[in-house]
């Protein structure tokens, strides 16, 4: 049976409902995996496996290398973006110098002629110079005249005389941040964690997979649980755990090291991929049509 004649109708000047529904016209919306969410073992920086985990105030997991290399690159960047600074100033200062300097020769020129009547009037550059005026002297003043008109002359329309905008470069922050939580971070503020493996044999790890559990109830550690660390001496529990034992009798259940309240800080993870978890996981990008190709050309949507 053949369909309707507004789905065969192809001669409008317009894309109808069916043809865009087509087409991926619109926002497109397609909920997060599990494959497409950090586990909480992974590093934030380079996603994989951490080595050496080292964690700052916030609950962020980077492994040494990865962190030590971003800040190196962020200590980089910002004494390389002070240098420019520095030299946009000292650009700044022998400009209004030059500009002091020209003044006090334009006040010279006006006393000397005011006086002695000896330099002639500049009131037209376009002029070298007047036509009972001197020579000598006088021909080097009106080129340098003839200089700053040019160079301060708005004419668009000649290559040589195109006003540009001046790039300013403004003064850039002195302290490196996080690369996840966009807070300020020093390397004397992250501190080693140290997670517990299961070597039970029946979860006997792997060099490609391994498995940790909480000290305290033995449970296999996941994203669905809630994990904290301690600062003092970097070993995880579980939340539940923690908020039991550890906050109540003020020592670590490992080592047995004394600590406090605030030394307990909650580690960041990917999420479950379970709507019941709470995290936002899905992601929307929104397809317009190409003009006269047909084909839609995908930009990120506008968050609501």
């Amino acid at each position: 049976m053949p369909q309707r004649h507004s789905k065969n109708n192809n001669d409008l000047a317009f894309f109808t409902y069916d043809e865009k529904r087509k087409l991926g016209y619109g926002t497109q919306k397609e909920r997060l995996g599990k494959d497409s969410i950090k586990p909480f073992d992974a590093c934030c920086l380079c996603l994989k496996p951490f080595v050496d985990p080292l964690c700052c105030q916030k609950g962020h997991v980077f492994c040494k290398e990865c962190i030590l290399h971003c800040l190196l690159s962020q200590k980089k960047d910002i004494q390389r973006r002070l240098t420019a600074h520095a030299a946009q100033q000292k650009k700044e200062k022998e400009e209004e110098e030059e500009k002091l300097m020209l003044q006090k020769a334009r006040e010279i020129d006006a006393f000397d002629q005011q006086n002695h009547g000896a330099v002639p009037h500049y009131t037209d550059r376009s002029q070298s110079q007047d036509k009972n005026g001197f020579h000598g002297a006088n021909s080097v003043k009106t080129t340098t005249y003839e200089e700053e008109a040019l160079r301060t002359m708005k004419a668009f329309w000649l290559p040589s005389a195109t006003p540009d905008a001046p790039a300013k470069v403004e003064a850039p922050p002195t302290s490196t941040v996080c690369p996840e939580g966009k807070e300020k971070l020093k390397l004397k503020s992250l501190f080693p964690i140290h997670f517990t493996e299961d070597t039970s044999e029946r979860n006997k790890p792997s060099s490609l997979d391994r498995s940790y559990i909480c000290p305290s109830c033995k449970v296999t550690l996941t994203n669905t649980l809630s994990l904290s660390t301690l600062s003092s001496c970097g070993h995880v529990f579980c939340k539940k755990c923690a908020g039991k034992f550890i906050v109540a009798d003020k020592v670590c259940l490992v080592c047995d090291k004394p600590c406090k309240s605030r030394d307990l800080v909650n580690l960041e993870k990917g999420g479950t991929g379970f709507s019941g978890h709470g995290d936002h996981l899905e992601a929307t990008d929104f397809k317009h049509l190409g003009s006269g190709s047909g084909l839609g050309l995908v930009r990120p949507a506008a968050k609501t």
